[in-house]
């Protein structure tokens, strides 16, 4: 009976530290949202390369909750630290009351070490590196108007900005929320890390699923704002652009930015130093590392991090989806006052400019350009916008940095 007696027990211990026994709904629907992640990521191929890491951070953490566990401080006695077979000349010690304490740390979790990448603000700026490292600023440098639009749709960050405080939100998260309209996952961490890590969970998937659902929300804002004559307009060939130039262009921007708005300087500066790893020519294996092996690896460390941040007690909450809600406005509106811009620019340039190029200004490179490049297509299939969608495009993620800087500057 014995040996039966403590059967039971261990299988009521084991049920016990569980997750049937320790989980609640929040936790159940948060793994359900997962899998819908998990399932865009896969079959649909929605920015998969951090939606699946997010996806099964989430669902990790909401079924074991200790990985993303803080360390635990604390004061034990001599005879505590020596049964746990620690040497007590290793610890600091504090006295109490006459009686000697032993400072101790208990680890904390495996994401909790990982994050702190992302609540230091190194993997945002290293992602960059290595979008640097695979960008060509080629069609930006060909087309220098492509600023104006990259700006232009930047305004929606602003706008949200504005109604997010009108809506009840302290400032330092009314920033991070509007950042997602910069369509910029990395930056929208960097700023929220900064302003409002409570936050991070719910805007870093926000930022990343609609990033994800690009083909989906943007072509029925770019139909709306323009007209089938506006859409058919065929652009030239862009002029050639020489390697010094290219040499010169990251350069040139880290010095302005930096000089500016030094609050952009750790996102813009890494963005441009991989940029210039790949157009001096000189530095092949390390341009190649910047864009393979160290973005593949942070990228892994970002996902699964910010993703297990999402705990359903956190997220599931009215306060939550008012933030996915006002991003999808920030996003709406950035793509649609990119739009607006390209047909002052059609106007300004008598029909030489197609208002699509402008809803690329958002900073989802490249599949902002390749959505313009599609709707453009369905009305001309002679059209071919691309490269000129390219400049708007890459201009948007120094824009988005820079109104991350804007944003960091004024309500840090």
């Amino acid at each position: 009976m014995d040996i039966f007696n403590q059967l039971g027990n261990v299988i009521v211990s084991l049920f016990q530290s569980s997750g049937l026994c320790s989980l609640t709904w929040e936790n159940y629907v948060m793994m359900a949202i997962s899998f819908v992640l998990m399932f865009l990521a896969i079959k649909k191929q929605y920015e998969p390369l951090l939606l699946l890491p997010i996806a099964f951070g989430m669902l990790l953490v909401n079924i074991f909750p200790g990985i993303m566990a803080d360390p635990v401080h604390k004061m034990l006695t001599e005879s505590e630290i020596i049964a746990m077979g620690l040497d007590p000349a290793s610890y600091t010690t504090t006295v109490l009351n006459g009686v000697t304490y032993y400072n101790y740390t208990e680890n904390g979790g495996l994401f909790y070490y990982l994050y702190q990448g992302v609540h230091l603000g190194i993997f945002p700026p290293l992602i960059f590196l290595g979008i640097g490292a695979m960008t060509d600023f080629g069609p930006l440098i060909a087309n220098p108007k492509s600023f104006i639009l990259g700006a232009a749709a930047q305004i929606g960050i602003f706008i949200t900005f504005i109604g997010a405080i009108l809506l009840g939100f302290a400032p330092n998260e009314a920033g991070s929320i509007a950042i997602i309209g910069g369509a910029d996952g990395p930056t929208a961490i960097f700023v929220t890390s900064k302003l409002a890590p409570q936050l991070l969970g719910p805007i870093a998937v926000a930022a990343y699923s609609y990033m994800a659902l690009v083909p989906i929300i943007q072509p029925p804002i770019m139909r709306l704002l323009t007209t089938k004559k506006e859409r058919s307009i065929v652009m030239g060939q862009l002029r050639p652009v020489s390697k010094l130039e290219k040499i010169l262009f990251p350069i040139i921007v880290v010095v302005l930015v930096a000089i500016l708005l030094p609050d952009a300087a750790p996102l813009v500066g890494m963005l441009m130093l991989g940029n210039l790893f790949k157009e001096s020519g000189v530095v092949e294996r390390i341009a190649k590392t910047a864009q393979n092996e160290l973005m593949n690896i942070v990228t892994i460390f970002l996902g699964v991090t910010v993703g297990a941040t999402a705990t359903g007690q956190l997220f599931l909450t009215p306060k939550t989806l008012g933030i996915i809600a006002l991003g999808l406005i920030a996003f709406c509106l950035g793509s649609a006052c990119g739009v607006l811009f390209g047909k002052i620019m059609c106007w300004a340039t008598h029909g030489k400019v197609n208002p699509l190029i402008g809803s690329a200004g958002v900073s989802a490179v490249p599949m902002a350009a390749r959505i313009s490049q599609k709707v453009g297509q369905e009305e001309n299939p002679a059209n071919f916008l691309l490269m000129h969608a390219m400049g708007p495009n890459v201009a948007g993620v120094i824009g988005s940095a820079v109104a991350a800087g804007v944003l960091i500057s004024v309500l840090k």
